[in-house]
C-alpha cells in the first residue's frame, strides 16, 4: 500500500536486481528486463553508468547540517570564509590517513543570493573541499528552526508537548520541509560521489532521511550515520507521528553510531517493537537484520582534539589570561560552568544547588565563586527566553542574598568570548560542573580535563616544578552522555537540588591526593580516546559493515520513505510470473509448499483464520492430480485442522514439521532439523518444487522459489540449506 503522504518523493523502483559479486568493475544501477537475472557483462566501464572514474585515492564525504566554516559578510556585502578549526567535523579528519580525500557537504550559516551561489560553490570546493547546500530562507526556517528544533530536538531529549503553551504539536508541513531539505542534501552528495568506493558519513538528527534518498540512487553506497543527540526510549519515540519513516531511513545506512549504550539500546528497542525486527550480537558487534541486509551499530563517544586544546593553551594570550583569572579569584574556590543556552542544560538548577550550598554552609560564603559561561542559543523560542530570564533572576537573587561589595557568588558571562579565554577559565578553575537534565554527549568535561593538565609555562608561573601532579574535580549529571566514561567524577541527579548542593560541598572538601587520582584517571581516558580515535574507529567499522556489498544480489522495492533494498545470496534467482506459469504448465508432477503467516495470511491480520478466497484457491490447487500441496506452519495442528477442514487433499506440516499429515491421513511425528520439516520422505520424483514464503497476497508465482528435479530423499537437505526471506510488504 502506498503511503498516504510522500508517495511523490521517490518513485517505485524496478523489482529486478543486480549482482554484487565483482568488486572491482562498474555494475548497472538498475536491471529492467523481466524473467531470470543473467550474469551481467562485467566489462561495463564505458556504458555510461558510472558517476565518475575510479580513483586510487580514498574519499570520505562528511555530511552535516552546517559546513565547518566561519562565514562573514563585510559592509560592502562581500562574503569571506575561513576554516573553523574548533568544529568537530574539521577535527575528525585527523583520524583518517593523509591520503584520504575528505569532502564536506552542508549548508552555510549565511544566506547567499542565487546569483552568487555558483561562484561561492566553486570557491568553497576549490579552496576548502566544501560543497554547500543552499537552502532558501523559508525552507531553512521550517526545516531547522521548525521541525528540527521545535519537534525532533525536544522529543529526543524526552520532552513531550503535553501543554500547548510549553511545546509544539506535530506539524506535517514542517515535516515536509524536513523531507525537502534532506532531498537537497542528497542532491549535493550525489555531486560529490565519483565511484562506488567512496564512503559517506552523515551526522546527526537533522539528516535522518538522507540514507533513504542516497540508498535509492546508489544501492551499493557505503553509508554511515552517527547520532550526536540522545535517542529516546521507545515509549517516548513512538509518540512521533513519522516514527516509522525515520526508523526505516536510518536502517538504509550500513552503520549507525551512538554515543552511549543506552541510546543504542533504545534504538534497538524501537526497531523491535515498532518494526518487528530482530538483532543479535556477534563477537562484540551488534547487527539488525533488515530484509537480508545486516545494519551494524557502533557505540563510541566522541572525543576532543587534545592537540588543538594544548596548542591554544600555549598561546601567550591564554597564559596571560590564566594568570589574570587566578589573581582575580585568589583565595577562593573557582567553580566553572560552560553551557549552551537551552532548556536542557539545567543552568538554573545548578544555580539553585549553589544557593542551597551557601545557605547550609555559611563558612563557604565569600570563598566559593561559580563562573557560568553561557554560549549563545542556537535557536530562539519562548522556552529559551524563559530559560534566560529564569537564569538571570536566580543569579541576581543569589548575589543580593550572599554577595557583598567585593564578592559575587555567581558571575554570569552571557556574551561571546574568544576560545582562548574559555580555555583559560578551564585551566584556572578548581571544579567544573555540568548539570544538564539531558544531553547527547557534552565535551565540556573532556576539554576541562585536558586544560587542567596545563603546560610548562603555566606551571612555571604558578611556581610548580615539572614533576608536580595536576588536579581537577568534575561534577557531571548522570543524564549526560559523557557520564559513563568519567568514572572519577561526582555524578548527580540534576533534578535533586539537595543532591547538587551536597555534591558541591563534597567537591570543596577533597584532599589534593584525591584530586590528583581523579584527574589522572580522566586524563588517561580523554587523551587516548580523542576525536581522531573516534573517527578512525568509526571508519574501520564502516568498512567492515560494507565488506559484503559485492557478495549479495539486491532488489530495490517500496514507495516514498518506505523504500528499502532487499539483499539475498548471489545464487538466488527471483522468478518472473511469465516464467513461473510456463514451467508450472509443463510440469507433470509438482510439489508446492506454502508458508502460512505472512504468505496466506498477513502478519498484521487480527483474524488469523484463512479467508474463503484462500480456501477456494487451495482446493483448486489440490484438485489438480499433478499437484501435492502442503501448508508449513509453526502453528498447532488443532488450529490448522479446523481452518483447513474443507481442503481434504491438503497436506499439513504443523509445529514446524514435528507433526505431518498427508491428504486424508492422520498425523505422524517427525524429527526436526533447523526448523525445516522433512515433509516429503517418499522417493517420488518431481519436475518442480515451489516454496512460497513472505507476504504474497495470492499464490501468484512471483514469490516462488524453484527447485528442479528433486526427490523426497534430498528435499530435506535442500530446504535446510535454503533461507527463506520476506520479499514483499504484508498486504
Amino acid at each position: 500500500m502506498v503511503s498516504k503522504s510522500y508517495s511523490n518523493l521517490l518513485d517505485m523502483t524496478s523489482g529486478d536486481g543486480f549482482d554484487f559479486r565483482q568488486p572491482f568493475k562498474s555494475l548497472p544501477r538498475v536491471v529492467t528486463s523481466p524473467g531470470f537475472i543473467s550474469d551481467p557483462d562485467w566489462d561495463t566501464r564505458s556504458d555510461g553508468d558510472s558517476v565518475g572514474s575510479a580513483s586510487s585515492t580514498e574519499k570520505k564525504i562528511i555530511v552535516a547540517n552546517f559546513l565547518p566554516l566561519n562565514c562573514t559578510r563585510d559592509e560592502a556585502g562581500q562574503l569571506s570564509f575561513s576554516l573553523d578549526d574548533d568544529a568537530l567535523l574539521m577535527q575528525l579528519k585527523h583520524g583518517f590517513s593523509n591520503e584520504t580525500d575528505v569532502v564536506y557537504v552542508g549548508s552555510l550559516k549565511v544566506q547567499v543570493d542565487p546569483s552568487e551561489q555558483d561562484q561561492v560553490a566553486q570557491k568553497l570546493l576549490r579552496e576548502y573541499r566544501c560543497i554547500p547546500t543552499f537552502l532558501p530562507s523559508d525552507l531553512q526556517q521550517q526545516f531547522y528552526h521548525g521541525f528540527c528544533k521545535q519537534q525532533l530536538w525536544p522529543l529526543f531529549h524526552y520532552m513531550l508537548p503535553i501543554c500547548l503553551d510549553k511545546g509544539e504539536l506535530f506539524d506535517r508541513n514542517l515535516f515536509q520541509a524536513y523531507v525537502r531539505a534532506n532531498k537537497l542534501f542528497a542532491d549535493k552528495v550525489m555531486e560529490a560521489i565519483n565511484t562506488d568506493d567512496d564512503y559517506v558519513w552523515v551526522h546527526d538528527y537533522h539528516l535522518m532521511l538522507l540514507p533513504t534518498f542516497l540508498r535509492k540512487r546508489l544501492h551499493r553506497i557505503k553509508l554511515g550515520f552517527f547520532l550526536h543527540s540522545p535517542f529516546p526510549s521507545s515509549e517516548i519515540y513512538r509518540t512521533l507521528p513519522v516514527r516509522d519513516e525515520i526508523l526505516k531511513s536510518l536502517l538504509n545506512a550500513d552503520l549507525i553510531g551512538f554515543q552511549t549504550f543506552d541510546y543504542a539500546r533504545h534504538f534497538l528497542s524501537c526497531c523491535s517493537r515498532l518494526l518487528g525486527l530482530h538483532y543479535e550480537s556477534k563477537r562484540g558487534y551488534i547487527g539488525i537484520e533488515y530484509f537480508g541486509r545486516t545494519v551494524s551499530l557502533k557505540i563510541l563517544s566522541v572525543g576532543v582534539h587534545v592537540g588543538r586544546l594544548e596548542s591554544v593553551l600555549k598561546l601567550p594570550a591564554t597564559v596571560s589570561k590564566v594568570q589574570e583569572i587566578e589573581q582575580r579569584y585568589k583565595g577562593k574556590m573557582l567553580m566553572l560552568g560552560v553551557d549552551d543556552m537551552d532548556i536542557f542544560k539545567g543552568i538554573s538548577l545548578k544555580l539553585l544547588g549553589l544557593e542551597l550550598l551557601l545557605e547550609r554552609n555559611p563558612k563557604l560564603r565569600e570563598k566559593v565563586v561559580l563562573v557560568q559561561i553561557i554560549n549563545p542559543a542556537r535557536s530562539m523560542g519562548k522556552d529559551v527566553q524563559e530559560a534566560i530570564t529564569e537564569t538571570v533572576s536566580v543569579a541576581e537573587r543569589i548575589n543580593r542574598k550572599y554577595g557583598s561589595s567585593g564578592y559575587k557568588p555567581v558571575v554570569l558571562i552571557d556574551h561571546c568570548i574568544p576560545f582562548s579565554e574559555k580555555i583559560a577559565f578551564y585551566a584556572a578553575s578548581d571544579c567544573c560542573i555540568v548539570n544538564a537534565v539531558r544531553d547527547g554527549m557534552n565535551l565540556v568535561p573532556y576539554e576541562y580535563t585536558v586544560c587542567r593538565q596545563g603546560n610548562n609555562e603555566i606551571d612555571r608561573l604558578r611556581g610548580l616544578d615539572k614533576d608536580t601532579s595536576h588536579t581537577s574535580t568534575l561534577i557531571v549529571s548522570e543524564f549526560v552522555g559523557c557520564s559513563p566514561s568519567l568514572s572519577g567524577a561526582f555524578r548527580v541527579n540534576p533534578w535533586s537540588v539537595d543532591d547538587v548542593a551536597d555534591t558541591l560541598c563534597q567537591a570543596t572538601d577533597l584532599t589534593e591526593s584525591e584530586k590528583q587520582l581523579r584527574h589522572e584517571k580522566h586524563y588517561r581516558y580523554v587523551s587516548t580516546h580523542d576525536v581522531a580515535y573516534w573517527a578512525h574507529s568509526f571508519a574501520q567499522d564502516l568498512e567492515r559493515a560494507c565488506k559484503d556489498h559485492y557478495s549479495r544480489r539486491c532488489w530495490a522495492i517500496g514507495f516514498g520513505l518506505n523504500f528499502r533494498v532487499i539483499a539475498l545470496s548471489p545464487g538466488f534467482r527471483k522468478l518472473s510470473s511469465e516464467h513461473f506459469v510456463s514451467c508450472y504448465n509443463k510440469a507433470s508432477r509438482r510439489a508446492i509448499f506454502l508458508d502460512y503467516d505472512g504468505t496466506l495470511v498477513p502478519q498484521s491480520s487480527i483474524n488469523k483464520a484463512p479467508s474463503a478466497e484462500v480456501v477456494s484457491i487451495l482446493n483448486t490447487l489440490c484438485n489438480d492430480p499433478k499437484n501435492n500441496v502442503f501448508i508449513v506452519s509453526g502453528r498447532g495442528r488443532d488450529s490448522l485442522d479446523e481452518w483447513f477442514s474443507p481442503c481434504e487433499k491438503l497436506g499439513i506440516a504443523a509445529e514446524h514439521g514435528y507433526f505431518v499429515r498427508y491428504a486424508n491421513e492422520s498425523y505422524h511425528s517427525c524429527f526436526m532439523l533447523d526448523s525445516i520439516p522433512p515433509i516429503l520422505l517418499t522417493p517420488q520424483i518431481y519436475d518442480k518444487i515451489y516454496v512460497f514464503s513472505g507476504g504474497a497476497k495470492k499464490l501468484n508465482g512471483n514469490q516462488a522459489i524453484q527447485v528442479r528435479n528433486v526427490n523426497g530423499s534430498t528435499l530435506l537437505n535442500l530446504l535446510c540449506r535454503y533461507t527463506l526471506r520476506q520479499l514483499m510488504d504484508p498486504p
